[in-house]
């Protein structure tokens, strides 16, 4: 009866340490800016790190390997978010502006400025003259 509580636990703790990990990848590569992929790194990385540490230290029992485990979680704990902070700020010292709601233009709207069509050996931009 223990043993399969430890293991569904262990299940349970493993799925959650994937979800939150696979909400960090997706929101680094779906967020507009460094700030906001800053914060989604650090916050659901350190979650999904931290629950499949977690599941590793149950798996393992009680022995010196866990303890160094558990080590390991709070060594993330303390380094992910003061490597974000320290990421966003070298951002900021280089004059990087946050993204905000104002900025309506979309990576189409990027795409369809930046083609260049030719039209009778004379280059315009997206059919407009300069």
């Amino acid at each position: 009866m223990i043993e399969t509580l430890r293991v569904g636990a262990i299940i349970v703790l493993v799925v959650l340490g994937l979800f939150f990990t696979f909400v960090s990848a997706t929101g680094v590569l779906r967020l507009p800016d460094v700030y906001s992929r800053a914060h989604t790194a650090s916050q659901a990385d350190t979650l999904g790190a931290g629950f499949a540490l977690a599941a590793v230290a149950l798996a393992l029992g009680f022995g010196t390997t866990s303890y160094k485990t558990v080590l390991l979680l709070f060594f993330i704990f303390i380094t992910n978010p003061t490597a974000a902070h320290a990421i966003s700020r070298a951002a900021d010292e280089q004059g990087i502006e946050p993204w905000t709601t104002d900025d309506d233009r979309t990576d189409r709207d990027l795409y369809e400025a930046s083609e260049v069509e030719t039209d009778g050996g004379v280059a315009t931009n997206g059919g407009e003259q300069p």
